[in-house]
Formats: structure tokens, C-alpha cells, sequence
């Protein structure tokens, strides 16, 4: 029997997570789909996420990012080079101004700008220039904003700057890297459905979960639009398959999915030592002579807590398990 339904993957699984960064997998993927998805996640991540960068610079004593000042060791143009790698978050819509003030020898670092309560430093030990000269001094006035992608400072001169304003080029992605890996897994019988793990590492304005969760709903809003779905559509359920005593496979009427019951025949009988069950549990099965989905599903929860060695950690694998396949436990 040919397969005409593509089984859905389990939820998002985190391996590791420490604010910024992360490291996340999408398991059971129907085969082909680990890169469909990664890719279209990557290019989205990287793209389509909102952040905050630096539109414009001012610096004392400076007309253009070619010019020199007198106590600094950086030239103007290496000044602006380390301030693009400056990350701040906006809690506030609109522009913002910061400021730096820095008098005398001593290392310049992103940390001795005066920010607002509304703006936060998210890397304050970025190394922005060295003062040489008991005279010399630094003082900068940047002009923030929040956006999408890249915009090229060319896009900003319609605004007529003043004199002295160096505009720049604008990198407002908050993402530092991301990548994504596709590798093989067993679901029943078969070997080549794709897990998807993917790195993510933010600039520290969201997290790194945050950041995957928005790249979602961006690209799920993309898709209802294609289909002019209702923000407030209603879910469809799982079907839900019941096994009666004779071996019969019934499919609850009032499911609005269209089920091939040849095809949950063929899947029922999938053994449970092909299924990713832990040991625990699937000895326990194995003692109580369950061996495939079809006998599974012919037991209530009840029936299964009061197998011995199988407790509530059990139970909560076995309904996930059953639940990629739109499976259930008799009620």
C-alpha cells in the first residue's frame, strides 16, 4: 500500500540553551522534509527578524569617515568600523540617541556609553578606540533605529543630514550565526525520516528560542496569507483510530481529515521495537505481550499504568509516540 498522508513531526525538542545561544531538534520529519524546512528556517532567521543598529554617527572634531583626530590611535573610518559591531536593544518604537563622552588615556569601550533606560548595551566590552593623550578626547552621538535586513546608508540621505552626520550602512539582523544539519531516523518500519537540528546564536537583544519561535510565525503568517486562512481558524484534532477486540480499525466520524484505513491497517502493525521507546518502557510492553501500535492502542491509560515497571514517565512517551502517528490510547 502506497503512503498518502505525510505524518507530522514531534514538537521542538531543546538540546542545549544559555539565553543567546542554542541548540535545537525537530524529530520524526517525513523524508525531504529536514531540508525543506531547515533551509527555509536559515534564510529566514538571517533575513526576516527585527533588530536594531546604528543609522548615523557623530564625532567630535570629525566632518567625514575620512578624517583623523588629534589623542585618538584609530582614524575616524576604523572608529565607525568597531561601533557597527556594537549590538543594543530598543525597548521603545521610533529612533534614539546615545551618547559617549570619554576624556584622557585609556581604552574606549561600548560599556562607557550613556544609555537611556529604553536602550541596553549587549556587548558593553566591544573595544571602540584608544585614547593616547592626557588632551585627547572622544565624544560620539549615535542615532539608533529598529529595522528588517540590510539598508544601505544611501537609502538615508533623502533625510538631509546635518553636517558633521556620518551616515552609515545598516545591519539590523540580531543574528551572529545559524546553521542547520539533517540527519537520518527510524519511525516504524522505515529508516529515512530526517531529524533537524539547528545552532542559533543572537546578539543577546532575544534569545536564541525567541528568535526560532519568530522565524515560525513569520513563515506560517506567509503561508496563511497564500491560503487566506482565518487568524482565529479552528484547529482541526487528530483523528482518533479505535481498535476493537476482532481487530477491526474504526476512525472516529467526526474527524474532518480523510483517513485511509488500509494504510492505518499497515501502520498498526508497526512493532515496538522498531520505535524509539526507552528501555524501561519497552521492555515493560514487551513483558505484557504488547508488541505492536495495533496492541497498543487497544489499551487505556489504566491498562497500562498497571503494568509493572511502567509509571506516569511511560505513559507521557508512549502518548507522544502515538501522537506523531495522530494515534491515541482507548478511552
Amino acid at each position: 500500500m502506497f503512503h498518502q498522508d505525510i505524518v507530522l513531526p514531534k514538537k521542538l525538542n531543546v538540546v542545549q540553551e544559555d539565553g543567546p545561544q542554542g541548540i535545537y531538534e525537530i524529530e520524526g520529519l517525513y523524508p525531504g522534509y529536514g531540508h525543506t524546512l531547515g533551509n527555509s528556517l536559515r534564510r529566514i532567521i538571517l533575513s526576516s527578524l527585527p533588530g536594531v543598529s546604528i543609522i548615523s554617527v557623530k564625532i567630535k572634531g570629525a566632518d567625514h569617515e575620512f578624517a583623523t583626530l588629534n589623542g585618538v590611535r584609530e582614524d575616524v573610518l576604523t572608529i565607525l568600523l568597531n561601533l557597527k559591531k556594537v549590538r543594543f536593544a530598543l525597548h521603545t518604537e521610533g529612533e534614539a540617541i546615545v551618547t559617549l563622552s570619554v576624556k584622557g588615556p585609556g581604552v574606549v569601550t561600548a560599556k562607557d556609553f550613556n544609555t537611556p533606560g529604553n536602550i541596553e548595551v549587549m556587548n558593553p566590552e566591544q573595544y571602540i578606540g584608544e585614547i593616547t593623550a592626557k588632551t585627547g578626547a572622544l565624544e560620539i552621538e549615535l542615532t539608533l533605529a529598529k529595522g528588517i535586513g540590510f539598508v544601505s546608508k544611501e537609502d538615508f540621505r533623502e533625510q538631509k543630514p546635518t553636517v558633521g552626520t556620518i551616515l552609515v550602512d545598516a545591519i539590523f539582523s540580531p543574528i551572529r550565526k545559524v546553521n542547520y544539519e539533517v540527519e537520518h531516523m527510524r519511525v516504524g518500519d522505515r529508516t529515512d525520516y530526517n531529524l533537524l537540528r539547528i545552532n542559533l546564536e543572537t546578539d543577546g537583544s532575544l534569545t536564541a528560542k525567541e528568535a526560532l519561535e519568530e522565524a515560525l510565525k513569520i513563515m506560517i503568517a506567509q503561508f496563511r496569507s497564500i491560503l487566506d486562512l482565518k487568524a482565529n481558524e479552528e484547529v482541526i484534532s487528530a483523528p482518533v483510530v479505535d481498535v476493537s477486540d476482532d481487530g477491526i480499525v474504526r476512525v472516529d466520524a467526526s474527524s474532518e481529515d480523510e483517513i485511509d484505513e488500509e494504510e492505518r491497517v499497515e501502520l498498526l502493525k508497526t512493532r515496538i521495537d522498531t520505535l524509539d521507546f526507552s528501555i524501561r518502557t519497552e521492555k515493560a510492553l514487551n513483558d505484557a505481550s504488547i508488541r505492536t501500535l495495533g496492541g497498543l492502542v487497544q489499551k487505556t491509560a489504566d491498562d497500562l499504568l498497571a503494568i509493572d515497571g511502567f509509571g506516569q514517565k511511560s505513559l507521557e512517551e508512549v502518548e507522544e509516540t502515538l501522537n506523531t502517528f495522530k494515534l491515541s490510547l482507548k478511552n
